[in-house]
């Protein structure tokens, strides 16, 4: 009896020994489980745990899951529910990131309106050459247009009868003033033949060799009484041209006209007066040109609602031309003040956002308020003093790593117990922070 009921006692234990080792490696089993599973489901979270896309922050759920918009596994939000708002990064950080501050600056910014223009020859510079006498162009010096002319350059001769007789009547005074010189009348009379000569397009240095050589010049020459440009020949060797016949049309191209179309809503934009910018294209200098806007239509051009702006855009060298089509652009709303680079600031249904230097590598966010904006830059208009240093660039990363790493709002800076709902906006295409919780 005795021995049977060790026997007994001895089963038992070994029952007992059996079903605890089974336990154990259950236990052991589901822990490899959960340390060998990489999704959310298998780990335990705290009650009211919120999951988040490391590379969408604005995805926000109450339960793990996948991102609706890369398909990345979302990953809890660890909130240490202090208000701390200091983010401290490493220089690898910085650097992957390409986060780069700068002293915030002032300056003006505002909207621009572009105008389609095109050069054109400024009218005021137009000169006109004419016949100053009747008779046969002999000879033109200058027969194509385009040609740049100085003044007191020979154009043409010019064979004149009226003119012969002009230079004869010329000598005849200069010798009767010569014969009798104390008769005032004969000098009066050479005067008045030379002041004719004058008159009819001679020079003074003709008439001086008219004199001295005392014979008539049959072919006069005249000369260019203003430089410029020949835009156009009107006359050709051998005809027979009138007194006051166009021969030659000139243009000084040191200055043109700038001419753009303005519509009703642009004209309040620019007066006369105002300095405007003009790039002209296909030109070698990239830098705009300033033009003096020195005339605006006060009518609209006939059968539409368009008004004519005209500039004055000076042209040293002549190396542009008529013809050539430009970009006039006309500044309003100009707001002057703080301005940044709109990848300084986040942006969302809160408001909008920077990231201010504290110290080396650390950050604060600082709620701003925005005033003009342009493609490139935007006013700031409160929430900056002018002494700060910022982050220029890499402010959607600093803004990640604060909502996933620190688990606070940065438009409340409190803790987010709710989740960031709102989609930060920027004009950049950031990278991964090295360091980001994925």
């Amino acid at each position: 009896m005795k021995t049977l009921i060790q026997l007994s006692a001895g089963f038992l234990l070994l029952l007992t020994l059996v079903s605890c080792t089974k336990q154990g490696d259950n236990a052991q089993t589901a822990d490899s489980t959960v340390a060998l599973s990489g999704h959310t489901e298998g780990r335990q979270h705290p009650a009211g745990t919120q999951y988040t896309c490391p590379m969408h922050p604005q995805i926000v759920q109450d339960a793990p899951g996948s991102c609706p918009i890369c398909g990345m596994d979302l990953v809890p939000i660890k909130k240490n529910g202090s208000a701390n708002t200091t983010l401290v990064l490493s220089e690898s950080q910085m650097q992957l990131a390409n986060v780069r501050v700068q002293p915030v600056s002032s300056g003006s910014i505002g909207n621009a309106t572009v105008l389609n223009a095109r050069l054109a020859a400024d009218q005021e510079k137009t000169d006109v050459i004419s016949s100053r006498v009747a008779g046969r162009i002999d000879r033109l010096y200058v027969k194509e247009t385009g040609q740049a002319i100085r003044k007191g350059q020979v154009l043409y001769e010019i064979y004149s009868e009226p003119l012969l007789t002009d230079q004869q009547e010329y000598l005849v005074a200069l010798a009767q003033e010569a014969a009798f010189p104390a008769e005032k009348k004969y000098s009066q009379f050479r005067q008045a033949a030379e002041q004719k000569l004058r008159l009819y397009g001679m020079t003074p240095a003709q008439i001086t060799q008219l004199a001295s050589t005392k014979k008539v010049q049959p072919r006069i020459p005249f000369v260019a009484p203003a430089g410029g440009t020949v835009t156009e020949v009107a006359v050709s060797e051998g005809q027979y041209v009138a007194e006051g016949a166009l021969l030659y049309r000139l243009v000084n191209l040191s200055q043109l006209w700038v001419e753009a179309e303005l519509y009703a809503g642009e004209s309040g934009y620019v007066k006369v007066g105002d300095r405007v910018p003009v790039v002209v294209v296909g030109s070698e200098n990239s830098q705009p040109l300033m033009a003096r806007v020195a005339f605006i239509n006060p009518e609209y051009r006939a059968g539409s609602q368009v008004l004519t702006l005209r500039a004055v855009l000076p042209n040293p060298g002549g190396q542009l031309q008529p013809g050539q089509q430009a970009r006039v652009t006309l500044r309003h709303g100009v707001q002057k003040g703080i301005t940044l680079p709109t990848t300084a600031v986040v942006r969302a249904g809160e408001g909008a956002v920077v990231f201010v230097q504290t110290d080396t590598n650390t950050f604060q966010p600082r709620r701003v308020q925005l005033g003009t904006e342009t493609d490139e830059r935007v006013a700031i208009t409160g929430g900056l003093t002018g002494d700060e240093t910022v982050a220029m660039s890499g402010a959607y990363l600093l803004y990640s790593e604060m909502v996933l790493k620190k688990g606070i709002n940065p438009f409340t800076k409190q803790p987010d117990t709710e989740g960031v709902k709102t989609t930060p906006t920027i004009e950049s295409n950031p990278a991964p922070m090295a360091g980001m919780k994925m």
